[in-house]
């Protein structure tokens, strides 16, 4: 008997295909050419760097969108209609968080029909703690896995820029290919999985060289994220240079920004304007990159996911829809009574 095809939602912190959503309709296309059944609601626009939240006060709006090829650029509407010539699908739209594009999918869009979401492919890696816990598109997977859907995050690790259109196609023959064999070989947590002991989701980073093209492609790895922590992500904003045509500014996933070594070491990127030369206390996100990619494999622990990037291998790294904790003994007696846990000091 074949192996039963997932119904699949898939979603993206990117937005809908456009300069800085490069990969989700190459993604698409290879998935329905399988034969898979895809749907697909999106952001209406980017949602880089916004981690698993949602908008609570927000009244989130829909429209139906219309791609066509080559580059998926298509015509958007209110309501329903007919797939006009040249047009392969029918993608919603929706002005919120990927988190809340994922939820709003499953549970009001097509609730029970979703096997499998697949968030991504995000434009930029999503390696190390660092990015993975801000990330949209391992957000929106986190929030499925909450769900009880079975959830994969989806990055592309930029590193050519601006990336070679030849590596694309191979780029989305691959994720099928590991997304297909993780489908089949859902792995085990018998410690902390939420759906009776699977593994809650996966994240899944493949960097885009040259060995993409390659007949055997790229090797493939179990890792772990590496555990790192943030310096500077904002800087004084200056209106006066936001005018510039060269002001640089972040664009989609965390190596996806353009910026020149000047740039990176100069007063604006350790600082920026102060503000009282301009006025008031405005600042813009313009995150220090230094110490997070483009690193030395040697300066990375081995077998984590930044380590396998930057050693030209693809990601695979099991995660938990939760938050780590520390051993137990590492807090408390392990093996006690809910009592022996109780704080025996007065404060």
């Amino acid at each position: 008997m074949a192996p039963k095809q997932p119904t699949v939602l898939l979603t993206n912190d990117d937005g809908p295909p456009s300069a800085v959503s490069p990969y989700i309709f190459g993604l698409y296309k290879h998935f329905t050419t399988l034969g898979w059944d895809v749907r697909v609601v999106i952001p209406s626009s980017q949602k880089s760097w916004i981690g698993k939240a949602y908008q609570l006060k927000d009244i989130i709006h829909g429209r139906f969108y219309y791609p066509r090829d080559p580059d998926g650029l298509g015509e958007s509407s209110d309501a329903p209609r007919a797939l006009k010539d040249g047009e392969i699908g029918e993608w919603m739209l929706l002005n919120g968080t990927p988190a809340s594009c994922a939820n709003i999918a499953l549970h009001n869009l097509y609730p029970g029909e979703i096997d499998l979401v697949v968030s991504g492919p995000n434009l930029g890696r999503n390696t190390s703690c660092a990015f993975a816990m801000s990330s949209g598109t391992v957000g929106a997977a986190m929030s499925s896995a909450l769900s009880r859907i079975r959830s994969i995050a989806l990055s592309y690790g930029t590193v050519e820029k601006p990336t070679p259109e030849t590596f694309f196609d191979p780029a989305h023959v691959l994720s099928v290919k590991i997304i297909r064999y993780l489908w089949d070989n859902w792995g085990t947590d018998n410690d902390g999985g939420l759906r009776n002991g699977e593994i809650d989701f996966y994240s899944v980073n493949i960097p885009m060289i040259p060995g993409l093209l390659r007949e055997d492609g790229l090797p493939i790895i179990w890792t772990r994220l590496w555990r790192n922590s943030y310096h500077r992500l904002f800087k004084a904003y200056s209106p006066e240079r936001a005018a510039e045509p060269e002001h640089p500014r972040l664009q989609a996933g965390p190596d996806s920004i353009e910026t020149t070594p000047a740039q990176t070491i100069s007063q604006e990127a350790e600082g920026g304007v102060p503000p009282k030369r301009i006025g008031g206390l405005l600042f813009e996100f313009s995150p220090d990159m230094k110490d997070f990619i483009n690193l030395p494999p040697s300066s990375l622990p081995e077998g984590s996911d930044s380590w396998a990037i930057e050693m030209g291998l693809v990601s695979v790294t099991p995660m938990r829809a939760s938050f780590g904790e520390p051993p137990a003994e590492n807090v408390f007696t392990p093996g006690g009574t809910v009592q022996d846990r109780l704080w025996k000091i007065k404060l």
